[in-house]
């Protein structure tokens, strides 16, 4: 190009293209108006598999716009695209829908980073083994205390009965009116069967208590891994991750990873205290901040003064306040 022709352009001849940041964006989501509702069955690296409501299992990413919100086993999602169940296809959580319950817990009681186990169950059955290994109240008065703290009511559900007596183990949650199924070995757990039927419920416990076996026969395909307790009385891990299992009868129970320790650094005395009614008006009339222990770590709580005709039932609040606290003997 001679000067000549380069004198005769001016800034209208040259030609600018629009950065990436110029375009209008809208706050605007789709609302999905034709998404159809799904349970998260089972979460794996990216990928959420789902039961439709026809009936078809489906594997799921999640929208974009959806970003980093959780999405855990029970979620009740909607679901669009391909949601014919047919190998290699992959539909999109475009939605999660509000949740009833939700089981939290830490890896310890100062992590404050909190983990969703399971979303809207209605029912967590803790499995605890009479005897190889042991049990150990600490974990099953923190699990109560999830429970309660999460909206899910608490079921104590003892294995091995065959090996050792429940009536020790019974007489510390008495007072609680936690609902208690027994099962051995070598018998149907036909009682666990009922309780389950037309729900869904997460079975929580220590490894080696007998909870992938309980699963085994309660749905019949699973094929829960079984594993082995050790010579220190810890069982071997043998389910390594949440999945919701449909039962024959109706109603989901989700199976997760035996675990040894549940914290609750996310959870408050007050949250505790509410699933009490008879003491969480009591509790109003504390001193700001008291944890509810009564003396001396809370001398100025007046819970007992309060309601002074359930001494039982203060007792066994405050065994879950201090498994809270970690003032428990055995936490795990």
């Amino acid at each position: 190009m001679s000067k000549q022709d380069w004198r005769k352009l001016d800034e209208s001849d040259v030609r600018v293209r629009p950065g990436k940041g110029t375009r209008p964006r809208s706050k605007r989501r789709p609302e999905h108006a034709d998404a159809e509702t799904a349970m998260v069955i089972g979460v794996d690296r990216g990928r959420w598999t789902c039961a439709m409501e026809s009936g078809a299992v489906v594997t799921a990413m999640r929208a974009r716009e959806l970003g980093r919100t959780p999405v855990v086993v029970g979620d009740q999602v909607g679901i669009v695209g391909d949601t014919s169940g047919q190998p290699d296809t992959l539909a999109r959580i475009v939605r999660v829908e509000e949740r009833t319950s939700v089981l939290r817990r830490t890896a310890d009681d100062t992590d404050p980073f909190e983990r969703v186990v399971v979303a809207n169950a209605s029912q967590l059955i803790m499995v605890v083994a009479l005897l190889d290994p042991p049990p150990r109240t600490g974990f099953i008065d923190r699990c109560l205390v999830a429970a309660y703290a999460g909206g899910l009511e608490p079921v104590l559900c003892l294995t091995k009965s065959d090996l050792a007596s429940a009536d020790s183990l019974l007489a510390l949650y008495t007072e609680l009116d936690v609902p208690v199924i027994v099962t051995r070995f070598d018998e149907e757990p036909a009682a666990l069967r009922a309780r389950l039927t037309d729900t869904v419920s997460c079975l929580i416990g220590h490894s080696g208590v007998g909870k992938s076996t309980l699963v085994n026969k309660l749905v019949p395909d699973a094929n829960r891994a079984v594993g082995v307790v050790s010579g220190v009385g810890k069982g071997r891990h043998t389910s390594t991750q949440a999945v919701a299992l449909r039962l024959p009868e109706g109603g989901w129970v989700v199976d997760t990873p035996g675990i040894r320790s549940f914290g609750l650094a996310h959870i408050t005395p007050d949250d505790i205290v509410k699933a009490f009614p008879d003491f969480a008006e009591a509790a109003e009339e504390c001193p700001p901040g008291c944890g509810h222990l009564g003396a001396p770590e809370d001398p100025g709580c007046i819970l007992g003064e309060l309601v002074p005709d359930a001494p039982g039932r203060l007792t066994s609040l405050r065994r879950l306040l201090a498994s809270k606290a970690g003032l428990d003997e055995h936490p795990e």
